[in-house]
């Protein structure tokens, strides 16, 4: 079994690739749109036909997929997030500061007994997110 993320955005997915694709090394891997549809199929009622209807991108090692949902359907993330965990303090700052112009802050960048950076936020795509640079914990037994 295999579980993989899938985000659906109010119209501006394409937007949100490209800014992931700038500001978090995201690659986009596939992209179709509404418009290449097979014409027995159109989609329904209110889809721009330039929208996402689905995408897969890479970010970091992990496969997400996405798309324009649902005109007036699609809401912000309220209890999951995806975690970044980053490798320096100046890379979790960097990270959480460019998600959070034009977001909404929960918790902002601090260190922590299980963090060197942690911080939880918003982004301007309604994605939830939680930043880490994390310290060494120590093993269960």
């Amino acid at each position: 079994m295999k579980v993989t993320t899938y985000l659906n955005f109010p119209g501006n997915c394409r937007q949100a690739l490209d800014f992931y694709a700038q500001h978090l090394g995201a690659q986009t891997l596939v992209i179709s749109t509404f418009d290449q549809m097979p014409a027995q199929q159109n989609p329904p009622p209110g889809f721009d036909r330039k929208g996402i209807m689905h995408a897969r991108f890479t970010l970091g090692e992990t496969l997400i997929m996405a798309s324009d949902g649902p005109p007036g359907r699609v809401e912000p993330m309220r209890s999951a997030y995806l975690c970044l965990s980053v490798d320096s303090n100046e890379e979790a700052e960097r990270i959480y500061k460019v998600l959070a112009e034009g977001g909404e802050v929960f918790m902002p960048m601090a260190e922590m007994f299980f963090a060197h950076r942690f911080g939880q936020l918003r982004d301007k795509f309604g994605v939830n997110w939680m930043v880490i640079h994390e310290k060494p914990m120590p093993a269960v037994h």
